[in-house]
């Protein structure tokens, strides 16, 4: 679980995000933070970015559970009274998710919201609670979070990330209730290369290209969803 010092900067980067706070709440200040805690939610990601600013985000699903589709996740970053307004727009038409504009950000909702996003598909899908959901994400990236580095390309060139990965259910003692989804994993590619510091998110269940193939059984799901930055306009430096 996050400190105290983790879970005050978190609530502060998504105070609008009420619902999402919970991910790092309740746990002692003499904890240590993880390196996933910090690079997720620990960090300035929009430090960098010269506003204003629109962050475009390319969002795809497949799946063999219900039908896959491709939208977008648009940020929109502007100064007001000296402050880093964010406004996100996640998804859009019967996908939109409605999410409160931050009026001080730090951290990139982007990622907020796609966790937000998640933990909903999976209330959905199974019918489980939502805090159960945040409390295994929560411990995931305190106590179980790989940390590595990897190039990505981005606009181009190849620049150095972070990818910290998490899989929350794969020890979970109630893992009979969601057997179907243990092994399920998530992906958070990271860069001071790229504005806003996020390059991709990701959540995978099984392998996606058996749900084009068919190879896959009948009663073991796939849903794979990707979040990837494709542009920012007015272009940065």
């Amino acid at each position: 679980m996050m400190s105290g010092h983790a879970c005050g900067s978190l609530r502060h980067a998504c105070a609008a995000l009420a619902v999402l706070a919970s991910i790092g709440a309740g746990t002692a200040a003499a904890q240590q933070i993880s390196p996933a805690e910090t690079l997720l939610f620990e960090t300035e990601h929009l430090a960098r970015v010269r506003v204003p600013a629109t962050l475009v985000y390319a969002f795809r699903k497949e799946s063999n559970v219900e039908p896959g589709f491709k939208d977008e996740v648009r940020l929109e970053l502007a100064k007001v009274n000296g402050k880093l307004n964010a406004t996100l727009h996640f998804l859009t038409g019967v996908h939109k998710q409605d999410i409160p504009a931050l009026e001080e950000a730090h951290g990139n909702p982007v990622l907020l919201g796609f966790l937000e996003h998640d933990i909903a598909e999976m209330k959905r899908l199974t019918g489980g609670s939502t805090a159960y959901f945040r409390k295994r994400i929560r411990m995931a990236l305190a106590e179980g979070a790989q940390v590595s580095l990897q190039p990505i390309t981005y606009q181009g060139k190849t620049v150095q990330a972070q990818a910290v990965r998490i899989q929350p259910y794969l020890n979970d003692p109630m893992h009979a209730r969601f057997e179907k989804y243990l092994r399920k994993t998530y992906t958070f590619i990271l860069s001071e290369q790229v504005p806003g510091s996020l390059y991709q998110l990701h959540s995978s269940l099984g392998k996606p290209e058996t749900v084009r193939t068919g190879t896959q059984p009948a009663d073991a799901p796939v849903i794979d969803e990707t979040l990837t930055l494709i542009s920012v306009t007015p272009k940065q430096p």
